[in-house]
């Protein structure tokens, strides 16, 4: 891939399961007493720039080495929320942009690298608007989306959709399969969190 890679964080979901808030989440031992949404910068930060998180319109959260950027409708689930993140990180000027929810305590800047950089034949043109992890199943909060793609999410939400997996259904996909799925480990119950310690 060419290009400048910016990233969006996710943090604005409404973590039912959950209970509370997962990006202002602390884990006793783990990141260094910081919360899950200044860990995941921390993390994307080291291979995108510029860094922006995408938050619900009142959410609370850290001062973060991020651009904060604020859901214009509450509850429409991620598929704005990747518009836009997508949206912002094309008008600073990046091709591509890193994707992930807030919710991954063991995201490495190795996994982004790797779906940056995956094999491809250096002769043939890079068609794929998403390079996703496969490991068991598609990762869509995980991947490497076109920041030209925001338009199309304008239009799949105006139409009323709300999944991910719409977008991804409706573009060129690469997918890079990851035997270490552990990276892509994601935190949706306090049994989740529990587990960790």
């Amino acid at each position: 891939m060419t290009g400048r890679l910016a990233g969006v964080v996710l943090a604005g979901g409404a973590s039912r399961r959950m209970g509370r808030d997962k990006a202002t989440l602390t884990v006793a031992g783990m990141f260094d007493g910081r919360t899950l949404v200044e860990h995941l910068v921390s993390v994307v930060s080291r291979r995108c720039d510029p860094v922006f998180v995408v938050a619900a319109q009142d959410q609370a959260l850290p001062v973060l080495a991020a651009q904060v950027l604020r859901d214009e409708v509450p509850g429409l689930g991620p598929l704005p929320a990747v518009g836009l993140g997508l949206r912002a990180a094309a008008r600073a000027g990046a091709d591509r942009a890193f994707v992930c929810a807030v919710d991954m305590p063991f995201l490495t800047p190795e996994l982004i690298d790797r779906l940056a950089d995956s094999t491809r034949p250096q002769d043939a043109p890079d068609v794929a608007d998403i390079v996703l992890p496969r490991a068991g199943r598609d990762h869509y909060l995980a991947g490497i989306y076109r920041t030209r793609l925001a338009e199309t999410v304008d239009a799949l939400v105006a139409a009323g959709e709300r999944r991910v997996g719409a977008l991804v259904d409706l573009v060129e996909v690469r997918r890079i399969v990851v035997t270490d799925a552990a990276s892509l480990t994601n935190l949706n119950s306090p049994d989740d969190v529990a587990g960790l310690s």
